[in-house]
């Protein structure tokens, strides 16, 4: 039976609201359990990320599981930045589609598997978990600024071996295009990796693919919330501002800069990371009098 309106909707960047970019786990034990009350109420959350699908099943569903999800919710996982998907519900994940139009191709993750391998493996590790995208990350051994200091240098490496496969690839100014003058991928550094990825693949895609899948449950709320810790994140408010809901968006880490928008930005005081993400899912539990 289709579920009834919820009062509100929420979009989760998953590294920094919810799971901590230190540990790179849920480390705050109430984002669990607020999780679940909100799910539980009807609340639509969708975990729209970076990561792989294999992450999100050890770090945010197992740990979902064993507190016990609702019989009946509306949960959804869009991962790699919109290259996969998939639903979540009181057994766990549901099937999981790849769209393989925008992985990066085979001999070239192979390449800069070997590259980290060979000259990086010291601060950072390839994450084989995933399915579309290339990403490369700070060792949790490695403090940040090791891992920093050492990032520029693969940064170079990786563009320069897209340009030697013949893929055309942009990073921050720098652009080369492919011999037919496009340019189909682009390097993008965070403070714990760089992924290399489609262009194709950014979380205002990914915000309508999970908004499509929760209508197929039943009506929509007006009022949503998304929440991240990069620039990158404001547009899965970009597009519920523009499918004209009622939305705010949450800054986890504003000191980053905060950008204009049309719609409201909020910062949780000083909090920062999973710190405000837990802050931010307590607000909202005591709102809709859930506690």
């Amino acid at each position: 039976m289709p579920l009834t309106a919820s009062p509100l909707g929420l979009l989760l960047d998953v590294d920094g609201p919810i799971a901590s970019p230190v540990t790179r786990t849920i480390a705050t034990a109430s984002i669990l359990t607020d999780l679940i009350t909100l799910a539980a109420a009807n609340v639509p959350i969708a975990f729209i990320t970076g990561r792989s699908a294999a992450f999100i099943r050890e770090q945010v569903v197992a740990p979902l599981l064993a507190e016990g999800l609702p019989a009946t919710f509306r949960m959804y996982g869009v991962c790699e930045k919109g290259a996969v998907w998939f639903p979540i519900d009181s057994r766990g994940m549901g099937d999981v589609v790849v769209d393989d139009s925008v992985a990066v191709p085979t001999v070239v993750v192979d390449a800069l598997r070997d590259l980290v391998h060979d000259h990086f493996a010291d601060t950072m590790f390839f994450d084989e978990t995933k399915q579309a995208m290339v990403s490369v990350e700070q060792r949790t051994d490695v403090d940040s600024a090791t891992f920093k200091a050492r990032q520029p240098a693969f940064d170079a490496a990786a563009y320069a071996i897209l340009v030697r496969h013949g893929l055309g690839v942009a990073f921050g100014d720098q652009v080369t295009p492919d011999i037919s003058g496009q340019v189909p991928f682009r390097l993008d550094s965070t403070i714990i990796s760089t992924d290399i990825e489609s262009v194709r693949l950014d979380k205002n895609a990914a915000a309508e693919r999970a908004l499509a899948f929760f209508a197929e449950g039943g009506p929509l709320p007006r009022t949503w919330r998304s929440v991240g810790d990069s620039r990158s994140d404001y547009l899965m408010a970009d597009h519920l501002h523009e499918a004209g809901y009622d939305v705010s968006h949450v800054d986890v880490r504003p000191l980053d800069g905060i950008l204009e928008r049309p719609y409201p930005i909020i910062v949780m005081g000083e909090q920062i990371h999973d710190e405000a993400g837990a802050s931010f899912l307590d607000y909202w539990v005591s709102k809709l009098g859930l506690r």
